[in-house]
């Protein structure tokens, strides 16, 4: 009978241990759901400047600021900057005439934002005297400053502006106040044209679910869009749908290319970055799963859940990304992503080569004596080879958020490419060229960006003096009118 009482009263003792912990922990969750619920800070509306959140919200600001590390690498990617047209010189083909033939890296965190943007040499070297080549437009995405700015000075007057004259006025890369209501915490969107591409397809945004809400503030940038206008401003092409034949159908309906191609003379369609459309078309997107389950899961400390900010490749921590509903092991998890990674981008590596063929092949046809009548066809396929292309390989994870798709893609590029090539041979043979076709030396970067007539020591001295004088005074300005922390 001692025995049982005492076995009972252990097994009280435990029990009321255990309910303790789960008081515990029921308190410190409630009271983290009350304080993001409520916002629980002092901070004015809109605040720009990230620091100043870190004392309300430690935990997502500790693991936002951690995304300036740089050291996570999967098979095909990094979060370093790594030098892309070096790697893939057939790009700076393809991109002649662009800027992005000049320079184009490997997306670091969000924590390196305006440093990227500001260095790059797609943005150019204004001096004192002189303006940037880009408009105002290309800051958008990297900073919370920017929906300021924008309620400031208007939205033509933001975008229209040569990039430079914001250079002391975006100075806070993406964070807090890109996706939240300062004093509610309250996912929101706060970039115009994302607004503006909802209520022109006849859909209100403020009705979106939560967890539509947890793609949408992503949607805000990582999406496909162009500077539409001579006042540049930044438009989303869903009008006519998300897909890849309807926003083309879009600019075709519009008469917009980004540029000429010099060699081959084709309207290009550059694609930006559309993760959000491709990831709509794949099978966790369908399903429902959002950016944010997969690139920002859940953390614990203690007792308390929280989000992950430290936004990268799900890769990173398969555990927490993947194995929360997959019950694989990580092995099988991550071979299953490289597998759809390695056949995504073998095709389009197939697809790049040839594209930088027929832009020389068309080169050689117009030397020769082709009409615009004559190459009107072969340009419009290769419009529509390059579009498809880029609209895989800008989306950085498309092999995986939409592997099927991403294969279409690529496979109708390629179809087009070898049709363009096809009408080219020809049309060789109709205009009697004797001369034959030789395919210039493009194996590096820099044989590449010679041979479209790229200065790049020019172009990079300009860019190192614009750092070193221009950029510290936009530093300076900012600190003194209170748009930086005084410590930054």
């Amino acid at each position: 009978m001692k025995k049982k009482h005492w076995l009972i009263a252990g097994l009280l003792a435990i029990v009321t241990f255990l309910l303790g912990l789960l008081a515990n922990s029921i308190m410190n969750r409630s009271t983290e759901a009350q304080l993001i619920a409520r916002g629980g800070n002092n901070l004015k509306e809109g605040e720009c400047r990230n620091e100043l959140y870190e004392p309300f919200y430690p935990r997502e600001y500790a693991s936002w600021a951690a995304t300036a590390d740089t050291t996570f690498r999967s098979k095909y990617m990094s979060s370093q900057d790594d030098d892309l047209l070096a790697l893939r010189p057939e790009m700076v083909i393809l991109w002649a005439g662009y800027s992005f033939s000049k320079e184009y890296n490997a997306p670091r965190g969000h924590m390196h934002a305006i440093e990227d943007v500001t260095k790059i040499l797609r943005t150019g070297a204004p001096t004192d005297s002189t303006h940037s080549p880009q408009p105002g437009t290309c800051w958008t995405c990297k900073s919370p400053d920017v929906p300021r700015l924008i309620k400031e000075v208007g939205a033509e007057t933001y975008y229209s502006a040569p990039w430079d004259q914001w250079g002391s006025q975006i100075v806070n890369p993406i964070g807090c106040a890109t996706c939240h209501d300062t004093k509610t915490m309250k996912l929101q969107v706060s970039q115009l044209a994302l607004q503006e591409a909802f209520k022109r397809q006849g859909r209100d945004i403020n009705k979106a679910t939560h967890q539509e809400m947890r793609s949408l503030v992503c949607a805000q940038c990582h999406v496909e869009y162009y500077f539409k206008g001579d006042k540049k401003y930044l438009t989303f092409p869903w009008d006519k749908g998300m897909t890849v034949e309807k926003m083309e159908e879009y600019y075709d309906a519009e008469g917009w290319t980004d540029y000429v191609h010099p060699l081959s003379r084709t309207p290009i369609l550059k694609a930006q970055h559309p993760d959000y459309e491709l990831s709509q078309l794949g099978i966790h997107g369908q399903r429902g799963v959002s950016c944010a389950d997969c690139h920002m899961p859940y953390k614990t400390d203690g007792a308390v859940k929280f989000t992950d900010h430290q936004i990268s490749s799900p890769l990173r921590n398969v555990s927490a990304s993947c194995q929360t509903c997959h019950r694989q092991s990580e092995e099988e998890l991550v071979k299953n992503v490289y597998d759809r990674q390695d056949a995504v981008y073998g095709m389009r590596m197939k697809l790049e080569k040839q594209l930088a063929k027929v832009h020389f092949k068309a080169k050689f046809l117009w030397d020769n004596g082709a009409t615009e009548e004559q190459m009107k066809p072969t340009l419009a396929l290769i419009r529509k080879s390059q579009w498809r292309w880029d609209m895989v390989h800008s989306s950085h994870g498309a092999a995986f958020h939409a592997p099927i798709e991403s294969e279409r893609l690529l496979s109708d590029g390629l179809i087009y490419a070898y049709q363009a090539e096809n009408n080219l041979d020809v049309l060789k043979e109709k205009l009697n060229i004797k001369t034959a076709f030789v395919m210039p030396d493009i194996s590096t970067k820099a044989k590449a960006q010679k041979e479209i007539g790229l200065d790049i020591p020019k172009e990079e001295a300009a860019k190192k003096q614009f750092l070193e004088t221009i950029v510290p005074k936009w530093i300076k300005e900012a600190k003194e009118k209170g748009r930086l922390v005084t410590q930054k």
